[in-house]
């Protein structure tokens, strides 16, 4: 009888100890942690309001080069790099035969499968065509002609939809005269949509080609 009574007292002392393990200790919590709710500081992810998504645009480029690149680059192919139009113009920037070898590419294969050769070949194409428009670009850059705010962006994206010798008759005509591709899209509209983009990154470089560009 009085094993079994050492046996279950035993028992209780030794559960009694192992559930104090498992009670939490009254710590004080550091202040640092704690957000005071009149301040105004609420981090909340995801938000439930729905609202607050509607209006979203991820990812935000704002009006950085990448988001000028990036931008013409969809408008252009959807950027697909191995992406061939109708008229035989390649990659994510659809470049042409004549103006690839313009910067140093001869080479189409190498080039479609060459995501960071499209890369340096379009920012050689805008170091070019920078150099052949600046006095376009120190003239008319934050000028309005022809309904348009002009912008060094602009410019540089309307030559590369027509070429600096299109643009350079653009302005010449006062913009009233304008090239359009064989789809239809004139450089005005490229002008507008591209606008307002910081290229200040281009260097202007006559001889820019994809040997000399650094990404």
């Amino acid at each position: 009888m009085i094993k079994k009574w050492y046996f279950y007292t035993s028992l209780t002392v030794i559960t009694v100890f192992l559930s104090s393990g498992f009670k939490p200790f009254n710590l004080e919590t550091s202040r640092w942690f704690l957000i005071n709710e009149e301040e105004g500081t609420h981090y909340l992810y995801p938000s439930e309001k729905h609202e607050d998504y509607i209006n979203s645009n991820i990812p935000f480029t704002g009006n950085f080069f990448v988001g000028f690149k990036e931008a013409i680059g969809y408008r252009e192919s959807e950027s697909k790099y191995k992406k061939i139009n109708s008229l035989g113009y390649l990659g994510k920037y659809q470049f042409g035969i004549e103006t690839l070898k313009s910067v140093g590419v001869h080479n189409s294969s190498t080039f479609l499968n060459s995501p960071e050769l499209q890369e340096k070949a379009f920012i050689a194409l805008l170091a070019k065509n920078k150099w052949e428009l600046k006095k376009e670009i120190e003239k008319y850059e934050g000028t309005i002609l022809n309904g348009i705010h002009v912008t060094e962006s602009g410019i540089l994206a309307a030559a590369h939809l027509g070429g600096a010798g299109s643009v350079k008759k653009y302005f010449k005509n006062k913009g009233k005269r304008y090239f359009r591709d064989a789809y239809g899209t004139s450089i005005r509209t490229y002008m507008k949509l591209f606008g307002g983009y910081d290229t200040s990154f281009i260097v202007a470089d006559g001889n820019a080609n994809v040997k000399n560009i650094q990404i």
